[in-house]
């Protein structure tokens, strides 16, 4: 049987934050589940290695190469991307891609302008994660383009090169943000939905699964191998079911409020 009549491979893309390593100022947020030890981090890449599988950037794994791989994938733009993360990548020959929120350039605990221009330099992949990190199912729709467009403006100035890809912040987004991130120029847009991506995964549907602080070796390398994705798919939609019931009680109280509940007779 030929190679063009094999399914292509789906490939899994990790979602890290922060790298915790000694001296960060943001490592003061230690107790965020996102916050994953730098020698964890290498840990994971080695059992990556272990399992014949390459740590590409976003460019790479969308072409969903034949040989069995990684999307390796950071949000946020901490400096531990390049006081971390980059040397570990190095060390073991792998590709990854930044997420920066462009906002957050140069603040305590993220990245400077100049580490991420050293960042691109060293063959990560730098990528947009919005201006001010909202939630975008509540942003009003003025707002839109400065999140997107504007954001990745700002980054491209940065580095001087353009910019493709795009995660949504929080992970929760709108038929609007999507259309805004077209009209912004991005390629991808990744999410927080924790399924495996192939060639009939839109563009604009990656899903990727967080690793934070204590997700185990042996689920590590489950999770890298797409076995316990339904799982977390099981899990992710009972989240959604439960946000999507709580917003409907909110609405159903501010209609009724009113109406069982008048506001009290002023005093005279």
């Amino acid at each position: 049987m030929s190679a063009q009549m094999h399914p292509r491979r789906k490939t899994v893309f990790l979602m890290y934050h922060e790298l915790g390593r000694p001296g960060l100022a943001a490592q003061q947020s230690a107790a965020s589940p996102y916050l994953v030890a730098a020698d964890v981090f290498r840990m994971q890449m080695r059992a990556i290695r272990s399992l014949g599988l390459r740590g590409l950037s976003v460019s790479e794994a969308m072409r969903y190469p034949e040989e069995p791989s990684v999307c390796i994938t950071f949000d946020d733009g901490y400096a531990s991307d390049w006081t971390a993360a980059a040397p570990i990548l190095r060390e073991f020959g792998f590709h990854a891609t930044a997420y920066v929120t462009a906002g957050f350039i140069g603040t305590p605990g993220y990245l400077t302008a100049d580490q991420l221009r050293e960042l691109d330099a060293s063959g990560v992949e730098i990528g947009c994660h919005s201006m001010t990190h909202p939630d975008f199912t509540v942003l009003p729709d003025a707002e839109l383009p400065r999140e997107l467009g504007a954001a990745r403006v700002q980054i491209e100035a940065v580095l001087g090169h353009g910019v493709e890809h795009f995660s949504i912040p929080h992970g929760r987004y709108d038929q609007r943000t999507l259309a805004e991130a077209g009209r912004a120029g991005f390629r991808t847009v990744a999410n927080s939905r924790p399924h495996a991506n192939g060639s009939a995964t839109g563009p604009f549907e990656l899903g990727r699964v967080a690793i934070g602080r204590d997700v185990a070796l042996v689920d590590f390398v489950d999770v890298c191998g797409g076995r316990t994705l339904w799982r977390k798919q099981l899990a992710d939609g009972a989240r959604r079911n439960l946000r999507g019931l709580f917003g409907a009680c909110s609405a159903l109280r501010a209609v009724a409020m009113p109406f069982c509940c008048p506001p009290p007779t002023p005093r005279t």
